[in-house]
């Protein structure tokens, strides 16, 4: 029986979305030093951008037939390779609120692109953007929500500490924007730092995905799960081999009829029966086959920009932009 609560909006879950299409994609040997999640055997020829490409084709497509409105953009540049990753360097918050966000890779603040604020100022209520971009010239960093996975419920901007996710950023934000900071440290089990808090966990309105052997203080660990077992949600804790396939980088989104949790093939399928079945109480699951993009070290959650805004008139639920 469907829960009765799935039809009831949730600002966890994002109704519409932006991605962007890459027409050069490759693996980012600027960003390879600290994220242990790419692949040191990726191609790097034609073949696996055109691959990219109709994976992003695909992905949106799926996501606007469950009913979730997508601008996709388009990115033809040969200095982009990580563009297909828009998560990183904006974000957008109920209120009409837009913040961009400093990178640590120099090539990755090439992504930065006015017409997708500008798209959002015309389709969206867009009170003010915050430019936090200045930061760069400083050496200070917050790659977006990358770096940092938002309870926008209770208002909680969780952060893996790394060169990504610079303190005093990390503060202004939450400043700015209203959220409390609860930053921890985690490692994969050789110990290497995990770069982005979004490959450790993705929190959805009544569940979290979370791989809580990878934080390393047991008490900031504690702290956290009482958290979310205040707020009512599911723990459903994943472990480091599903971490390692991407189970924790997915996203909730509202659909037509009900939320879903948008995910990679391969993430899914790194799932057990049992957690499945806990996703599906509250959200559809919607596997989404993006495994040339993996190689780049993120995954689905990090091909997608959630648009928490509110909307001017009606959009179409798929379109250019």
């Amino acid at each position: 029986m469907k829960n009765v609560r799935n039809q009831v909006f949730s600002i966890q879950a994002p109704s519409a979305v932006v991605m962007v299409r890459p027409h050069n994609f490759q693996v980012n040997g600027q960003t390879a030093q600290d994220n242990a999640f790419q692949s040191e055997r990726a191609p790097q020829d034609g073949d696996i951008a055109k691959t990219a490409y109709d994976e992003i084709t695909s992905a949106s497509e799926a996501l606007a037939a469950h009913g979730v409105t997508v601008h996709l953009f388009e990115d033809e540049g040969h200095s982009t390779p990580d563009a297909v990753f828009p998560n990183n360097w904006f974000s957008t918050h109920a209120g009409g609120h837009v913040a961009i966000y400093p990178m640590k890779a120099v090539n990755r603040r090439l992504e930065r692109r006015l017409d997708v604020i500008e798209m959002l100022k015309s389709r969206y209520r867009v009170q003010d953007v915050i430019d936090y971009s200045g930061l760069e010239a400083d050496g200070l960093f917050l790659e977006g929500t990358g770096a940092m996975v938002l309870d926008q419920i209770d208002r909680v901007a969780y952060a893996v500490q790394s060169d990504r996710t610079d303190p005093i950023a990390l503060e202004r934000f939450c400043t700015h924007f209203n959220f409390e900071p609860m930053a921890f440290a985690a490692s994969d089990e050789f110990g290497t730092p995990i770069y982005h808090t979004n490959v450790l966990m993705c929190i959805a309105t009544q569940f979290v995905l979370i791989g809580l052997d990878m934080i390393e203080n047991e008490t900031r660990k504690q702290e956290i799960i009482e958290r979310f077992q205040a707020s009512g949600r599911t723990i459903i804790a994943l472990s480091n081999d599903q971490i390692l396939e991407f189970a924790g980088n997915a996203i909730e989104l509202q659909g037509k009829d009900d939320r879903i949790l948008a995910l990679s093939q391969r993430a899914y399928q790194a799932l057990t029966d049992t957690q499945i079945k806990d996703i599906e109480k509250s959200a559809q699951p919607v596997p989404l086959t993006i495994p040339s993009i993996e190689l780049a070290g993120g995954s689905v959650r990090c091909t997608i920009a959630g648009v928490h805004l509110t909307p001017r008139s009606p959009a179409p639920r798929h379109v250019g932009a």
